[in-house]
């Protein structure tokens, strides 16, 4: 069974469609990567799946429940945590401080600070800068920060949008670096990206969005060599 499972879901910002009868899944253990141009709904899919926003029909299951329409918080409480694009940090605040609010949900004070050691080994940049504050961070050490504070609520299932914008390259293979780290510690992933062809390369599957719908599929190595996915996002 599948750890999320979306059935052909629609979505809207008023009259206009963001998903058109959206069908995915993400099991357990794999990274899953969504590939298209901007506009396409990568973001518009994870918002939906966080429950910021509702769908106008299909369903939304995880981990064996129905999550369609249920609220944000609950959602994190059950295990869902995104990384959102752009970052969202507390800038004002230290980078410690910043992945505390990441476990604002939780109470086991020893399994934070177990958590808080896990992110400081992935991401050593950030043990060094703790008491630094997070809106003066270099944007790899920024994005490093949003991911560490996601993990910091203990996901089942992390997603992450566009982890790699705006980083020099030296950077973006750093992050897809972490993130076969995180998925190889047990951590599910599912990744929007526009960088495709990292994308591809991380993921065990992966999915092309097009206008709101799902276009093509298939494991990472097989978009990564389909010639449609090469002509329109990885510029061959």
């Amino acid at each position: 069974m599948a750890l999320l499972e979306l059935k052909g879901v629609d979505a809207a910002y008023g009259r206009i469609q963001a998903l058109r009868k959206m069908s995915i899944d993400v099991n357990k253990g794999e990274v899953v990567a969504l590939i298209g141009s901007n506009g396409a709904g990568k973001t518009t899919t994870l918002r939906t799946i966080s429950g910021l926003m509702h769908p106008q029909a299909g369903t939304i299951g995880f981990d064996g429940r129905d999550i369609t329409t249920t609220g944000p918080a609950r959602i994190v409480a059950l295990g869902i945590c995104q990384s959102p694009e752009g970052r969202r940090l507390f800038p004002r605040m230290t980078v410690q401080d910043n992945l505390f609010m990441g476990a604002y949900s939780r109470n086991d004070k020893p399994g934070i600070a177990s958590d808080m050691e896990r992110v400081f080994t992935l991401f050593s940049r950030l043990r060094e800068r703790r008491t630094q504050i997070a809106g003066t961070l270099s944007g790899g050490e920024q994005q490093m920060l949003a991911m560490g504070r996601a993990l910091m609520a203990r996901p089942k299932l992390l997603m992450l949008d566009e982890p790699s914008l705006g980083l020099a390259p030296i950077l973006v293979e750093t992050i897809f670096t972490i993130i076969r780290e995180i998925n190889s510690q047990g951590t599910t992933v599912l990744l929007v990206e526009q960088n495709a062809h990292k994308a591809l390369e991380v993921a065990h599957r992966g999915y092309v969005l097009e206008t709101g719908s799902i276009v093509k599929t298939g494991s990472g190595q097989e978009l990564l060599a389909s010639e449609d996915v090469q002509k329109a996002y990885l510029g061959m």
